[in-house]
Parts: structure tokens; C-alpha cells; sequence
């Protein structure tokens, strides 16, 4: 008899069947194995002691506890039963498995290789049919986006005023976007981490640059107008996007300032632009000439002067990495990075306050968490740390050449290397699907979408991948 309830126990807290269960009821690993061991634990006062008296308070409360754990993993079960998690036979390969990257930065020229990190990917929309690919050490190289090309020319090198990417890897160059009309004035922005001298304060920078007007197939350095500087207290948590929207605004995406469990509370101050996503108009510049952009007016906070900055569109955001539009809805799509157990996915409207650092993902957190309240916005998916600790967020998929994904919220997690396709229903307000495209891998460092809508993505050592239909 005591074989068989040892082997009972042994198979309910196998990791086989922990991870199952936790990844169809979204439950933590640790709290099943609680329940389990909970469970058992009852089970063996009952079997081996029998209804002593002096056994009775101590079973009825494991019991209520053990019921309370079971009740509410089948309530998250059942919540989560009419999704679908069925893998994907979606295949990931290398785009332009021909494409070398320069041997200087690659390492091969100093006999030592090292961490290309790219970090932005896009096309121009500019008919060109470019893809551009932008490295965290601050240079831009272009390429015909086809799959046997072999080499790439430089677009841009900002190395000369990027602060050096090493060891503190959330620094550098973070953020590239082509202006909409940029086939016509050859305007393009980026956001990076500005050189420094020692012992100085981290600084951001967001620019606009324009193209050699003697030749367009290349950036002019000199052409830098530096829109906006952002002290940044600490070296992480910098955000890094910047995506123009379907209104033709520039989006900017900022992290709460770094360290962690945001210690000067930016990401629920709105006197401070971290912690936000920030919208501007760069095709103006405001009426009293203080600034080189313009401040949209339907902005949610452009009339609460000294209250709110105005540049701010939504906010409440640790670290988010990274920000996207679908190009069919307009939806804005933010993967943001969790703190200690939850990684999160939110799509972010106007005015927005998702929550950090009072929520992280559906969750209470720190001495100041408060439950789901009205005013804070949920993230729409959230996966635990037993799952993955570090999103990497995509692209809304819109190409033609993967039908398996079409409309499908493409995601990873950095550690981990898994890749998800998730579906998510507006009207219902809800997740119908999410398939996983790749168990585990080599760490997803960005994800980018060229002229065509096609999704990519690339890791720490250079390569570019892209998704394949088994049908093709």
C-alpha cells in the first residue's frame, strides 16, 4: 500500500505533469507542488495514523487549504480551457542564411568574436525594397531584402557618441524609425544612450537625421538635431523604441529609470516622462519655440500643465521592450518586462495607467501593490517566471507568406529562447490562442517587420531569422 501512494505522489509532482498543468491553468509551478504537497500530506495522516483525535484539527485545515488551492487552480483552468495552446509545426530559419556582417564587427578582424547584437530591424516604406538593420554599438547597415544576398553596406555610424555597449546590455543605440514620408525627405529618428564622461549622469537621446543629399543610399552624421535629452537615474530600463503610428505621430517608448522596483516611482508620476510612452508631432515645432517638436492635441495630458507632461500618451510601464503597431488595426501592442514573477503583454490606448509599480502583470505588487482597480489597465497575457524572465515582444503578423500565423501577436522571451504566436479577440476582449512556434533556442534578442509585413527576428550573434510555412 505505501508503495503505491509513493508512487501516486511521485508522478503528481513530476515535473512532467507540474509543468503541464501550469502551463494549460497559468499557475505558478511552486503553488501547484504546494497543493500537491498538501494534498499528500492529508492523504498519508489518513492512511497512516487513521481518525485519531488528536490528528483531527491538524487534517481538517491542511484539508481546507488543499481545497481553497484546488478550487482556485480549476477556476484558472477552466478560465484558460477554451484557449488554444497547441504547438504550431510553424518552422523558424535563418532569412539570409549567405549574409555576412562586416569582419570589424564581427570580431573577425581583431581575431575575436563577438556580440553583433542587432537590435533594430525594418524596412524604409520607402518601395526600395531595403531592410535595415541597426546594431546596439550605433551603426546602420543596409541590404537588398532578398534571400541570397551576401553583404551589407553602412548606412550610418553613430559609435563616435553611442555609450559603448558591454556588460550593462540595456545601454547603446535602441531605437530606429524612417519617417512616413522618408522616400520624399529622407528624414529617419533614433534613440540611443549618449557617451559620457566618468562619474557623470546617464543621459538619453532622441534625433532626427537626414540622408547625403549627394548620396541617398547613405546617412549625413552631421545632419544630428537632437529633439529630446533624458536624464536617466540609473543604466537600465531604458525603453528604446521609437514607431511612428498610423496618425503619423512618433511614439517613444521609456523605461521607468532603472535599478529595480522602480525606486523614485516614474512609472505612476506624471511629472516625469519615465516609465511612459511619449507622443510627439515632428513635423512641428511648438508655438513658443522651447521645443523641436509639437505636441499632438488630443495628447491626454497636453492641457494639465503642471500637473502632467504633455508629451506623455500612456504610462505605468516598467521596461517595455518592444512597442508595435498592427498595421491592419492600428493597435499599439507593449511587451513589458516583469520584475520578480510576470512577464506581461498590454494593449496600450490613450491615457492608459498600466499599472507598474503598484501592479506587475495581474498582480498586487511590492508595499505599496493594491488589488485590480478601475484606473489601472490589465495586461491582456501575462506568463510566469517558472515559464520565461525576460519578453521579448514582436510583431501583429501581416505578411502572406506564413498563413499558419496570419493576425498572431509573435513573441518571445530573451532567456529562454521560446517564441509564441498569440491571438487575441477585441471584440470579446480576450486571448483565444496562444501556440508555441519554438519550445527553447538561442536567446531572442528583437523582433523586426519589413515593407511587406513579413516578421523577423534576430539574436545576440547576428543572425536573422525568419518563419516558414510547412506548407511551402
Amino acid at each position: 500500500m505505501w508503495g503505491a501512494v509513493r508512487y501516486k505522489i511521485s508522478v503528481l509532482l513530476s515535473p512532467s505533469v507540474v509543468a503541464g498543468v501550469c502551463e494549460v491553468g497559468h499557475i505558478g509551478r511552486a503553488e501547484f507542488r504546494l497543493y500537491g504537497a498538501l494534498l499528500a500530506g492529508y492523504w498519508l495522516i489518513k492512511i497512516g495514523v487513521g481518525r485519531k483525535c488528536y490528528w483531527k484539527p491538524l487534517e481538517e485545515h491542511i484539508m481546507k487549504y488543499v481545497l481553497f488551492l484546488a478550487a482556485m487552480s480549476i477556476c484558472q483552468v477552466m478560465q484558460a480551457s477554451d484557449i488554444d495552446l497547441r504547438p504550431l509545426s510553424v518552422r523558424t530559419e535563418l532569412a539570409f542564411p549567405k549574409l555576412q556582417w562586416p569582419e570589424k564587427i564581427a570580431g573577425l578582424e581583431q581575431g575575436v568574436i563577438t556580440k553583433v547584437r542587432p537590435i533594430v530591424i525594418t524596412g524604409a516604406g520607402d518601395g526600395s525594397n531595403r531592410l535595415f538593420v541597426a546594431t546596439q554599438r550605433g551603426k546602420i547597415y543596409g541590404f537588398e531584402n532578398h534571400r541570397d544576398i551576401d553583404s551589407m553596406e553602412l548606412f550610418l555610424d553613430l559609435t563616435d557618441r553611442v555609450h559603448p555597449y558591454d556588460k550593462e546590455n540595456e545601454e547603446g543605440f535602441l531605437g530606429l524609425a524612417f519617417h512616413p514620408q522618408f522616400a520624399k525627405n529622407g528624414q529617419f529618428f533614433v534613440y540611443y544612450t549618449a557617451k559620457r564622461p566618468p562619474q557623470t549622469g546617464n543621459l538619453s537621446i532622441v534625433s532626427r537625421f537626414h540622408v547625403n543629399s549627394d548620396h541617398p543610399q547613405q546617412a549625413d552624421p552631421d545632419s544630428e538635431q537632437i529633439l529630446m535629452r533624458i536624464d536617466q537615474p540609473y543604466w537600465n530600463h531604458n525603453g528604446g523604441t521609437v514607431v511612428f503610428g498610423p496618425d503619423g505621430y512618433l511614439y517613444i517608448a521609456l523605461g521607468d529609470g532603472g535599478s529595480g522596483r522602480d525606486p523614485h516611482m516614474n512609472g505612476q508620476n506624471l511629472q516625469s516622462l519615465l516609465g511612459s510612452i511619449l507622443r510627439i508631432d515632428i513635423d512641428r515645432q511648438d508655438q513658443e519655440g522651447k521645443r523641436l517638436y509639437g505636441l499632438p492635441a488630443d495628447n491626454p495630458f497636453v492641457a494639465d500643465k503642471g500637473f502632467a507632461r504633455g508629451e506623455i500618451w500612456a504610462y505605468g510601464l516598467r521596461n517595455p521592450w518592444r512597442v508595435t503597431f498592427d498595421r491592419e488595426t492600428g493597435s499599439c501592442w507593449v511587451a513589458d518586462v516583469g520584475q520578480d514573477h510576470w512577464e506581461e503583454i498590454n494593449i496600450v490606448h490613450s491615457g492608459g495607467n498600466y499599472g507598474w509599480n503598484v501592479r506587475e502583470g495581474q498582480h498586487p505588487h511590492g508595499p505599496g501593490g493594491t488589488k485590480a482597480r478601475a484606473d489601472l489597465m490589465e495586461p491582456i497575457w501575462e506568463y510566469h517566471h517558472d515559464v520565461g524572465k525576460s519578453i521579448t515582444g514582436g510583431y501583429v503578423y501581416r505578411g502572406n507568406q506564413v498563413p499558419e500565423i496570419q493576425g498572431a501577436y509573435l513573441y518571445a522571451d530573451w532567456v529562454k529562447g521560446q517564441v509564441w504566436a498569440l491571438w487575441y479577440d477585441s471584440q470579446a476582449g480576450r486571448v483565444t490562442a496562444n501556440r508555441t512556434i519554438q519550445k527553447q533556442g538561442i536567446p531572442v534578442l528583437t523582433f523586426g517587420e519589413d515593407n511587406q509585413g513579413e516578421v523577423y527576428f534576430g539574436t545576440e550573434g547576428g543572425d536573422i531569422y525568419r518563419f516558414h510555412s510547412p506548407a511551402k
